[in-house]
């Protein structure tokens, strides 16, 4: 009986996953998904915008801080605790994962760990970030960069695997990322 309740609980999760794709894909109007992402239990702070064809995984465990923009075709994963800080800026077709398969285990199994996007961060285009990573407040992630590990407060990191090769010179951060584009 269990396992009848848990496939049940799995498709209702998978429709409503179809149904944010869908307006994802086609409702131009940030403001719109916005309210529809709220609605399936996403939290996202004032200011902050989601472009255009986002992906999620159970978006019930995703938390986005206020004024933080998250790029075109991202992909953000909620299948375990996915937080992202105030301030931040994702870039187009970024990958944030916090559920891997366990290449050593004989039936695959998933393995999931947290996602802690700080303040202030910038994430490059078509990076990826994998399970159990901290991000720390200020840092850079390059374009095309994979992120296996924490990264440290305003470094920025690239390469795959990410690791460090340089640092933020300004220690003061306090901007704000401005008014999002209402129809991206």
């Amino acid at each position: 009986m269990k396992k009848i309740i848990n496939r049940i609980k799995t498709i209702c999760l998978e429709f409503d996953v179809m149904i944010l794709h869908c307006i994802s894909d086609h409702v131009v109007c940030h403001c719109v998904r916005r309210f529809f992402y709220r609605l399936e239990g996403m939290k996202i702070g004032k200011g902050s915008t989601l472009h255009m064809r986002a992906r999620f995984y159970n978006p019930s465990k995703i938390k986005i801080g206020d004024d933080s923009i998250i790029g075109e075709g991202t992909v953000l994963d909620g299948r375990d605790r996915l937080v992202i800080g105030n301030h931040v800026a994702i870039a187009s077709d970024v990958a944030i994962y916090n559920c891997e398969h366990d290449i050593n285990d004989s039936n695959f199994k998933a393995v999931c760990a947290s996602v802690v996007i700080e303040d202030y961060v910038f994430i490059g285009p078509r990076a990826i970030v994998l399970p159990g990573v901290k991000i720390k407040q200020g840092a850079i992630v390059a374009a095309g960069a994979v992120v296996t590990k924490d990264v440290e407060k305003d470094s920025i990191v690239g390469g795959v695997p990410a690791k460090q090769i340089g640092t933020r010179n300004i220690k003061n951060l306090n901007y704000k990322l401005g008014r999002a584009a209402w129809f991206r």
